[in-house]
């Protein structure tokens, strides 16, 4: 292949995969769509899904879903905030590590809830709503990225309660914060998981793609 054919090629994949991710993100008018249904209402607890906590610090995509959670708590759209999700790229608990920035923001611990089984997106909605009912929760409402949030409509709707409501950041609201969030300094270290195996190692690529799509579930998790 030629320097340009490998050019045109090159272009080509970049303007497919940014075609695939945007058909597969709901756009900023439908989140704020979204957020307009919920703004008005008082979730008992919102599920956030779990980001790898890696280098000592937080993410893009991991401050923006806290301070989204944040935001909601803040408005009083929910009273409760639920963190899932276990060590699973990196030695750290993803909803722990996210609940100690959470309340590091100002929300109570009182507030705060983790579930930590979660090894996959379709887990964490899963499973957190069946911790959130025992835990005597009615409403209940999934909060996060755009992406995210579509990814697992279909499922949320179908497998796990068509009662949950879909809250997907308003980036434009992100923004518009930006100037006033701050990386708080959080003690993560006793948090450190002894003997951890990153799930690329302890699951094949058909294992990891069966848990995506909620095939690899733990029906008995939280009864």
């Amino acid at each position: 292949m030629s320097f340009e054919n490998r050019k045109i090629y090159a272009i080509g994949v970049t303007v497919f995969l940014g075609i695939l991710l945007t058909s597969c993100s709901f756009s900023s008018k439908t989140s704020k769509n979204y957020y307009e249904k919920s703004k008005d209402k008082e979730y008992d607890i919102v599920v956030v899904p779990g980001v790898p906590f890696e280098n000592g610090q937080w993410s893009r995509i991991m401050k923006a879903r806290i301070y989204w959670s944040k935001y909601l708590y803040d408005k009083g759209i929910a009273r409760n905030i639920m963190y899932s999700g276990s060590a699973v790229y990196s030695p750290y608990s993803e909803a722990e590590i996210m609940a100690l920035y959470a309340n590091a923001l100002g929300i109570p611990q009182e507030n705060i809830y983790i579930e930590n089984k979660a090894e996959h997106s379709t887990e964490n909605i899963y499973y957190s709503f069946k911790k959130a009912k025992k835990l005597g929760f009615e409403s209940v409402a999934l909060a996060s990225d755009p992406f995210q949030t579509k990814m697992l409509k279909g499922f949320t709707e179908k497998i796990v309660s068509s009662e949950i409501d879909l809250i997907p950041i308003v980036f434009d609201t992100i923004r518009a914060m930006e100037s006033v969030m701050i990386d708080p300094e959080i003690e993560y270290h006793h948090l450190y998981v002894d003997e951890f195996i990153p799930l690329t190692e302890r699951e094949s690529f058909r294992e990891r793609f069966r848990g995506t799509r909620g095939l690899s579930i733990d029906t008995l998790a939280y009864n």
